[in-house]
């Protein structure tokens, strides 16, 4: 859990420094804000506490435009509980339903402090300790620079591992695009 939190002050850190030189070259947005852990949606409710979310988007590096230009992503989602915590990397891709209005949809993968087996009724067993993610968000531009998104994320193995009980988070975050 330590080290988790480390790497997000390291990277909330890069981000400002970045941010306070000037327009960072190859960032592209930060986001963070608050979920609630553990919903009841594609999975089943036992955990608690509600989540601190940050994450940096990148600019699209060129290689990724034959897959239509998706967004390099790394963040964190921490749980303020002591329950499940993760980390996470992989792909956003952004499409505009209006001037004001986006839609995200996130692939990736994802690495957590919670539990693989456990008979614990308060807590989920993933069975891996490295688990896929996938999430979209539905947003609207504030300003140019400022949006605001209600984002879910759902993390599992897929049934590679067994067991598999997954995880959803839902909530609210700001981002700001440089």
């Amino acid at each position: 859990m330590l080290r988790t939190q480390l790497l997000v002050v390291l990277l909330l850190c890069l981000v400002v420094t970045s941010a306070s030189a000037g327009e960072p070259a190859f960032i592209s947005e930060v986001r963070g804000g608050v979920y609630s852990h553990d919903i009841d949606f594609w999975s089943f409710k036992r955990e608690q506490g509600v989540d601190v979310n940050g994450e940096i988007l990148f600019v699209s590096p060129e290689v990724l435009s034959v897959l239509f230009a998706p967004r390099p992503h790394v963040g964190a989602t921490l749980n303020t509980a002591g329950d499940t915590s993760h980390v996470y990397a992989g792909l956003t891709w952004e499409y505009d339903m209006t001037p004001d209005f986006f839609v995200d949809l996130n692939l990736g993968g994802s690495a957590h402090n919670g539990k693989l087996d456990t008979d614990d009724n308060d807590r989920k067993s993933f069975g891996s300790s490295l688990l896929f993610r996938v999430g979209g968000a539905v947003g609207y531009r504030l300003t140019s620079n400022w949006n605001i998104s209600l984002q879910y994320e759902h993390m599992s193995n897929a049934y590679i591992a067994d067991p598999n009980e997954g995880m959803d988070n839902l909530g609210v975050r700001l981002g700001y695009c440089f």
